[in-house]
């Protein structure tokens, strides 16, 4: 039983590390590359730290050549599949659609990225050419060997899909539209006005938040939305309207003079569980 246990643990470890044969006919070039929180700094050159605001766990790499091509591999284990989710969304090009390749993928002339459970995956080529459909084919057949979830974090589905712009929502890591009390939360970005939902552990820890947030934004003003609400106007954020429902918060900022911030928060809030 000890023997099968451990070989099962060396099947999954097998499976979560990188090799050539996602692409026919690469081989290896050097050794495998592996890093933890301590050493990644050696090898992304400065880069490191946005990795570390995911949280950051360990990543495996390896280096492959295909004919003249080089591809360099890596796989990175996050703390979460929302957080993996969330480098994914920090490293994304608006410009460029979402593919369905794990729970999410992108795919440009050097590059592609996709995320899959609690793993964020890389392969960049080089050099210079266009080598979009070799890497959709190496991360597709990569992406069948990768456990872990496909389906993305619920609070993506929650934001009015009406002029929201390309790349949103995401998961902002920390410091959620620059304030440091909303440690970190999903953001969805609209022509107009920006989305903010942010949860906490508890219904209770989502009060006391909510009332720091009456706090810096005085003078306010009661708003009927979700289990409580309030409207206020701020020099940065303009005209705000933010509601706790539950274990979460929830607002909009910068809404139009013309526009309801609170009709714009009971749409939020309706789609929330």
């Amino acid at each position: 039983m000890k023997f099968l246990l451990m070989a099962m643990a060396a099947s999954a470890l097998a499976a979560q590390t990188p090799d050539c044969s996602i692409v026919p006919g690469a081989k290896q070039e050097g050794k495998l590359r592996d890093f933890d929180t301590e050493t990644l700094y050696e090898y992304m050159d400065g880069n490191s730290e946005g990795y570390f605001l995911y949280g950051f766990s360990k990543m495996h790499g390896v280096t492959c050549k295909a004919g003249g091509v080089t591809l360099i591999v890596d796989l990175s284990e996050f703390q979460s599949p929302e957080l993996a989710y969330g480098m994914f969304t920090g490293n994304l090009d608006p410009r460029v659609p979402v593919e369905k390749i794990g729970a999410g993928g992108q795919v440009v002339d050097r590059k592609v990225i996709f995320v899959k459970g609690k793993y964020f995956a890389e392969i960049a080529a080089e050099p210079e050419g266009k080598y979009g459909d070799l890497l959709r084919a190496a991360a597709k057949e990569w992406e069948k060997r990768l456990e872990g979830t496909t389906a993305l974090p619920a609070e993506l589905g929650w934001f009015p899909k009406e002029k929201l712009q390309a790349g949103s929502p995401r998961l902002a890591p920390q410091s959620v539209r620059g304030m440091r009390m909303l440690k970190r939360g999903y953001l969805a970005q609209y022509e107009e006005g920006k989305a903010v939902v942010v949860p906490e552990e508890t219904a209770a820890a989502a009060q006391a938040l909510f009332g720091k947030l009456k706090e810096r934004f005085s003078p306010n003003a009661a708003a009927q939305a979700a289990d409580e609400a309030f409207t206020a106007e701020d020099r940065y954020l303009g005209r705000i309207c933010f509601f706790r429902k539950g274990t979460r918060i929830g607002g909009w900022t910068n809404v139009p003079a013309e526009q309801d911030p609170v009709e714009w928060a009971k749409k939020l809030a309706a789609v929330m569980p």
